[in-house]
């Protein structure tokens, strides 16, 4: 078991980069099986779900290895459409194996996915779009299976709410089906038109992805390339929030800050000063200056303010001179984080998606325990800003998500330090 310990009252300095985007990496990873010759993702960090999913890749037979910085993978000839059980349960990405392996093998048996307890997290939308498309679907206990009789077909299809995972599914699978699919409703995050950008390159004929209606021309066959995913959204909020909560200046570099606007947005109104120039964003606050509250937050699909910087937002509110609130459309617990944040001494509570805080909290050092991947980063940032030693005990999640979050905020002169237990 690891432990993070972080003493606050250091103010961050300097420049940061983002890697490569875990949101964009994972679907990739999956996408590549669709291909008939080897891929290439270019500057992907060492995230333990990336090594879970080349995990997952050797387990279906196909070689996937890391080389240097890059992620090589061949799909093969041979591949088997059993997933492991200890594999998806890792993480809830092992969901975008499931057209890939349809469409490659004929037949593919999942079981529910894992990852963080953010609440229900259906794979319904994914299920009745491939079932639209042909695929026999077969619930058994706490597994899937799909098979399909042949090629699957194109479909009009609309989803019921603007799923991301469900629209990478849907747009993987029709590259293979035939004819013609429209999917309507669906995700315009620029992970979704990352990977429609990389099928392209693969072959794909793909138009509207990141507007809500995409459409598909299938059957081609599908090459691998070489490709650099797009930059961490999250990752970069993440640095602009621990600036917030500690004071000081940063530049996040190398990543277009329409990627993560709103959030941006957030702290500008929260008094951050927030400087933006193409892909580089500078970001200043003195911590004698006290952070505006009074803020009501809605976490909702793209381009609204994203569920995963709702916490960081939390992190940032918890001191501000007035009662905020954020609402979280998307996940029923998206705040487990908020038991660590009373633990740091904010006043703050939980009624349904919405966390309530009174803002003015004068934050201390405690030991606290990441609930999940963002949660974890949120209470680490708050630690930042707080008087004293914060033990972060069992930050298990943290890294799936970061390659070593305390490292990069150590280079901005943040005092945390990871150790093993």
């Amino acid at each position: 078991m690891q432990l993070i310990t972080i003493t606050g009252g250091q103010t961050l300095h300097g420049r940061i980069r983002p890697a490569a985007a875990k949101n964009s990496v994972l679907p990739l990873l999956a996408a590549t099986l669709l291909c008939r010759t080897p891929s290439r993702l270019r500057a992907v960090p060492p995230l333990a779900d990336v090594a879970t999913s080349l995990a997952l890749l050797q387990s279906v037979g196909a070689k996937a290895e890391r080389q240097g910085s890059d992620l090589f993978v061949a799909p093969g000839q041979d591949l088997q459409g059993e997933i492991p059980d200890y594999l998806a349960g890792a993480m809830r990405s092992s969901v975008f194996y499931l057209a890939p392996l349809l469409c490659r093998v004929g037949e593919v048996r999942l079981p529910l996915p894992g990852g963080c307890k953010l609440g229900p997290r259906p794979v319904d939308i994914h299920l009745a779009g491939l079932a639209a498309m042909g695929a026999q679907v077969e619930l058994e206990g706490i597994a899937v299976t799909l098979r399909r009789r042949g090629p699957l077909h194109g479909v009009d299809f609309a989803l019921r709410l603007p799923s991301v995972g469900a629209t990478m599914t849907l747009m993987m699978a029709a590259t293979q089906a035939g004819g013609t699919t429209i999917l309507r409703g669906a995700a315009c995050e620029p992970e979704i038109c990352d990977l429609a950008n990389f099928l392209r390159a693969c072959g794909a004929h793909i138009t509207g992805a990141g507007t809500p209606v995409v459409v598909i021309q299938g059957g081609k066959p599908l090459q691998g390339t070489a490709w650099t995913p797009l930059p961490d959204r999250i990752a970069a909020a993440t640095y602009a929030a621990a600036l917030a909560c500690a004071g000081g200046e940063v530049t996040v570099t190398h990543c277009a800050p329409a990627y993560y606007a709103a959030f941006l947005d957030f702290l500008q109104a929260a008094g951050v000063d927030v400087a933006r120039q193409d892909t580089t964003v500078t970001l200043a606050r003195s911590p004698a200056r006290p952070l505006r509250g009074g803020q009501t937050l809605c976490a909702n699909a793209w381009p609204a303010f994203a569920t995963d910087t709702a916490p960081l937002a939390a992190a940032v509110l918890l001191t501000a001179d007035a009662p905020s609130e954020i609402y979280d459309h998307l996940f029923a617990r998206r705040f487990a984080c908020a038991e660590g944040f009373t633990a740091l001494g904010a006043r703050c509570c939980t009624a349904g998606r919405t966390l309530y805080m009174d803002g003015r909290a004068a934050l201390h050092g405690a030991a606290v325990t990441a609930p999940d991947l963002r949660g974890g980063a949120a209470l680490l940032l708050a630690a930042l800003g707080a008087e004293g030693v914060t033990l972060l005990r069992d930050p298990g999640h943290i890294p799936r998500g970061y390659a070593d979050l305390p490292g990069d905020l150590r280079t901005l002169g943040a005092d945390c330090i990871t150790e093993k237990t």
